[in-house]
């Protein structure tokens, strides 16, 4: 996915999705993220996904705090 978040922010900015929805969807592209990882990935590949992990999970806490925290809390 790597530095452009066009995509994260469209889905966030949908009007006729519920937040649970939404949450759901950037949570799916998190996994598919790290999904597609493996042991021929580069460190810059690797940290590229931690960054845009943590933009979805701050997108996440502000559409609920509690599970957004936990989830940033929790990331490496």
């Amino acid at each position: 996915m790597g530095k452009d978040y066009s995509r994260l922010e469209k889905i966030v900015g949908y009007k006729t999705w519920s937040d649970k929805k939404k949450i759901d969807e950037l949570l799916k592209i998190d996994c598919d993220m790290y999904t597609n990882l493996g042991i021929d990935s580069t460190s810059k590949d690797r940290s590229e996904v931690k960054k845009t992990s943590k933009y979805i999970y701050r997108a996440i806490q502000k559409m609920d705090p509690i599970i957004g925290k936990s989830l940033l809390f929790y990331a490496d």
